[in-house]
């Protein structure tokens, strides 16, 4: 049987189901969760602070409640536990959402309130060390990891680009400028959303096929460059 280091520092209590246990065992989902949520919350992202707290308090009680029917009822069912996780996983998904430049919005926000759900349950059932590892893990990955992120994206030889043109015969313009430059076009969309506001918008995949370019210039330096053409209303990437 595979033992809780942290649980074993606790004492005995804490790996029964007692007022005490479970009084702490909420707590910790309290303070776990808030802390992921204020992480969120401080970058305005559309879950924050009290949901992710309800949401892993949560998975937190359910797991207690399935762990107090099991010692009833002598069983080794977790149905509501596994329930918590669909709902939660459901839940999550309310908080994409499409942009109209074709971009999904709060996939991290959402992955992390279906992880706090099954950090809320880890804590109900009494896993402390797996808890506190993945509390920390899921902490450093949002707090820390974007600005590692930006930089490898950055350093890419793929990206993808919000293009407003003036005018729709300027595109022709665009793709040869873009193949002087030492760039490919993958891709090409025409943004729909846009249709009605004089301007023509595109979406458009590029690959750096310029060994020059690979080794000095970053996605924001060619992006600067291209907005300097007099023909581009505007231009970034997403």
């Amino acid at each position: 049987m595979i033992t809780d280091p942290l649980a074993q520092f606790l004492g005995s209590w804490s790996m029964q189901l007692n007022a005490f246990s479970v009084t702490f065992r909420i707590g910790i989902s309290v303070i776990f969760s808030s802390l992921i949520g204020w992480e969120r919350s401080s970058k305005r992202h559309s879950a924050g602070l009290r949901t992710f707290m309800i949401v892993t308090l949560s998975g937190t009680v359910v797991m207690l409640i399935d762990l107090y029917l099991n010692s009833i009822f002598g069983g080794h069912f977790f149905l509501l536990s596994a329930l918590s996780i669909v709902s939660s996983a459901r839940i999550a998904t309310r908080t994409l959402f499409f942009t109209s430049r074709n971009q999904i919005m709060g996939l991290t926000t959402a992955v992390s309130l279906w992880g706090s759900c099954i950090l809320g349950l880890a804590v109900g059932a009494g896993l402390y060390t797996i808890t506190a590892i993945t509390f920390l893990t899921m902490l450093l990955c949002l707090s820390k990891l974007p600005s590692l992120e930006f930089y490898l994206k950055n350093r890419s030889n793929h990206f993808e680009i919000h293009l407003e043109l003036k005018n729709s015969l300027n595109l022709q313009n665009f793709v040869t400028t873009i193949r002087k430059l030492g760039l490919t076009i993958d891709a090409i969309e025409m943004n729909p959303a846009y249709a009605n506001s004089g301007l023509s918008v595109y979406s458009i995949a590029i690959s750096i096929s310029s060994e020059e370019l690979k080794k000095y210039k970053t996605h924001k330096e060619i992006i600067d460059a291209l907005s300097t053409l007099d023909y581009i209303y505007h231009i970034e990437e997403i």
